[in-house]
Formats: structure tokens, C-alpha cells, sequence
């Protein structure tokens, strides 16, 4: 499910700055394209690290509540208000790539079938297991 937040893009001369005031974000991009996506990124990243901090992804601010005039970079240039769009799990999937240890038991008729394949037990249980949850990269 994907979730709007407002955000403060402020143009400079040489980049934009760019405020997420729901979530104490600040970053940049080199135009308005890399803003959105910065932005984009940035949230995810906190929304990630919320989540694994078992701590609540705040609730985004209604649009209209947003004034650009009181934000962090409101005395460099033009501020404007925008709306970036995010979905945490979606993002979690493409992104977070750290792998994790976990032990699995075979039978030792399978495993010795699966070398004598020269089959990756960890690749075969991975795309098992995309398959069977319906998900994928």
C-alpha cells in the first residue's frame, strides 16, 4: 500500500534541498527529477529503519498543513510543497539486500543429490520460496 508524503522542495542555485518534515528528513538533488527520487529513497530508508526499530512510520501530514515558508531551507530560495509517493514493502523488497543465516535440514539422500547436481541449495531454496509467496525481485 503506498503512502503520500508531503515534502518541501526548495530550488537553489546549483541544486535542490529538499525537506520531509513528517519523518526530520533533509537531502538534495541535482535537479527535480533526482529530488523526487532522493526523496523517495530517503523516506524508504527511514521507513526501513523505523520498522526494524519496532517503531511506528509517522502518519503523513495533511498536504495543506505544510507551509514551505516555515521549512529548513525557506530563507535559500523558492519553496514549494509536493507530494511523494512511497510503498515501504515494496521498497524493503528492492532494497534491502542483506542476507540472513538460517539453518535448513535435508535429508542427506537429497543434499548428496543436490551436490552430485552441483545445484546452490541456497539459490534453489530462495526462488522455492519467491514462488510458493508469490513475490519476486
Amino acid at each position: 500500500m503506498k503512502t503520500i508524503y508531503p515534502v518541501i522542495f526548495t530550488q537553489v542555485k546549483d541544486c535542490v534541498l529538499i525537506e520531509v518534515p513528517d519523518l526530520e528528513i533533509l537531502t538534495e538533488g541535482k535537479d527535480m527529477a533526482d529530488a523526487i527520487d532522493m526523496a523517495r529513497d530517503a523516506i524508504g530508508l527511514k521507513g526501513i529503519s523505523l520498522k526494524d526499530d519496532k517503531t511506528d512510520i509517522p502518519t503523513p501530514s495533511n498536504f495543506k498543513d505544510v507551509d514551505p515558508k516555515k521549512g529548513t531551507f525557506a530563507n535559500e530560495g523558492e519553496s514549494y510543497v509536493s507530494l511523494v509517493d512511497i510503498d515501504f514493502v515494496e521498497y524493503r523488497r528492492k532494497n534491502d539486500n542483506k542476507t540472513v543465516r538460517r539453518n535448513v535440514t535435508l535429508p542427506n539422500w537429497l543434499n548428496q543429490e543436490a551436490e552430485s547436481a552441483h545445484l546452490n541449495v541456497s539459490r534453489v531454496l530462495q526462488e522455492a520460496l519467491m514462488q510458493k509467496l508469490g513475490v519476486s525481485r
